[in-house]
């Protein structure tokens, strides 16, 4: 009797060990800042990109992706909750105390919010986050709460966050020259960080978020020198930018390299995408003719490179340009990927676009929202033709902008103009009337909450 028991015990064992190995790993690369056509497979031409091409050319690109801000800390909190960032009391980039408190927003992200770390934590998964955090933590915000919160197991940050790598962070300010891993140095960390955890959790599904900040300014490739605390050149210059694209391109073929040497390639699905648009942009060219750039929210500041592989489940060589989708779908996507279940009463604003990964384009059903900047203090930038309304709107294939108490109202078709060089609000007054009530009622039921209140002290 002891002995089938025991036999039992250890075939149920076994079995777990087998149904959890079934589960997909799932690896999120989120560049910083990265315009909607810096690689070549969306139309780039500064450096060849060979390696992140490779990711198109063995997965379906999406060429209607959207990040639910324009910005990097909301951008981050939408893909982490699968909640427009507002509704989290995030409308622009997380700075220090006064600054927070003059953009009206919070410190830090809301430790009962919605983690999709947490949601596949309790499928069985293991988690990492290796990379920028930026959803607080830095400058003088201390009392942030600590990855564990969130749902990570394991890992490595920038300075802004709650823990940031001693590596990375020789000085108290988000890079140095005393940094142990320099600045041209970063993207291979983060690189080899992952597949360390990816190694040795092998056998065991895994969710990573790896989010290196290269592409954002400033630019500081390694070019045969020894960094004496001047850059080589101007690091906001189209020389430095490819240099380091170049490189970043590299490191994303040592991760897809990687993966394969450790026989996991073919359970492994990988997204590649960017928080917002490019700055600069170097005339516009970094968003392929696209109006605006980070800190709009024209098509320019939103609309994102996006590539999706899996293989023998998501299309090779594809390209989707009929379905629509954002940020927040990845929440409810990856859960059901994973055979997860998404948490009690949970509401979030993302849709499960799992079948329009597996290749079948569809409508999104819900409407789009963002909110950019809750007052002038936040909202400044950029300026000129780029600077738009701080609201918006995407419902079907008509998007609207405006100013949140102001009627200066702009209506593109995104089927026939998404350059958005046509504002067609006076032709289709009924059409702006609907949805600027949704947009308008959105924005008034947002929390109006100062940071303290937006954070409270429990941990």
């Amino acid at each position: 009797m002891l002995k089938r028991l025991i036999f039992l015990l250890l075939a149920f064992t076994f079995l777990q060990k087998v149904n959890a190995q079934k589960k997909p790993n799932i690896i999120l690369i989120l560049t910083d800042d990265m315009g909607y056509s810096d690689i070549g497979c969306f139309g780039g031409k500064f450096v060849p990109t060979p390696n992140i091409d490779r990711l198109a050319k063995e997965g379906t690109k999406f060429t209607q992706y959207y990040s639910a801000a324009p910005i990097c800390s909301p951008s981050r909190v939408s893909l982490l909750t699968g909640m427009f960032p507002a509704e989290w009391n995030f409308t622009t980039y997380l700075n220090d105390r006064r600054s927070n408190g003059l953009a009206e927003q919070a410190n830090y992200l809301n430790v009962d919010a919605p983690s999709i770390a947490k949601v596949l934590k309790s499928a069985g998964y293991v988690t990492g986050h290796f990379g920028k955090w930026h959803m607080g933590g830095g400058r003088d915000i201390k009392n942030a709460p600590n990855f564990p919160k969130y749902g990570f197991d394991e890992h490595a940050s920038t300075y802004e966050s709650p823990d940031p790598d001693p590596l990375l962070t020789a000085t108290n300010w988000i890079w140095s020259k005393k940094d142990s891993i320099k600045r041209w140095n970063r993207t291979q960390y983060f690189v080899d960080k992952t597949l360390d955890f990816l190694k040795r959790h092998n056998g065991k599904p895994c969710y990573v978020n790896l989010w290196p900040d290269d592409m954002h300014t400033p630019w500081v490739p390694e070019v045969d020198w020894r960094y004496s605390g001047q850059y080589p050149m101007n690091p906001e210059e189209e020389k430095s930018f490819k240099l380091v694209l170049k490189e970043y391109d590299k490191q994303i073929g040592r991760l897809l390299d990687g993966i394969k040497k450790l026989g996991i390639e073919n359970n492994t699905i990988v997204i590649f995408t960017s928080d917002n648009g490019p700055l600069p942009s170097f005339r516009g060219s970094r968003e392929a003719g696209l109006r605006g750039s980070k800190l709009s929210l024209y098509e320019g500041g939103i609309r994102m490179p996006f590539i999706a592989k899996w293989p023998g489940h998501i299309k090779e060589g594809v390209t989707d340009s009929a379905s629509v989708l954002n940020s927040t779908d990845l929440f409810p996507t990856f859960a059901a990927m994973a055979s997860a279940s998404l948490p009690a009463n949970y509401k979030g604003d993302g849709e499960n676009r799992e079948s329009v990964l597996l290749g079948k384009p569809s409508a999104r059903d819900k409407d789009m929202y963002w909110e950019y900047g809750r007052n002038s203090y936040a909202f400044n930038y950029p300026k000129g033709r780029d600077h738009s309304p701080n609201l918006a709107i995407r419902s079907g294939k008509w998007k609207l902008l405006v100013d949140y108490h102001m009627n200066d109202v702009e209506l593109y078709d995104m089927d026939t103009d998404y350059f958005e060089t046509t504002n067609v609000a006076e032709k289709h007054p009924e059409i702006v009337k609907e949805l600027k009530r949704k947009l308008i009622t959105w924005r008034t039921y947002l929390p109006d909450l100062t940071p303290d209140r937006a954070n409270p002290t429990r941990q």
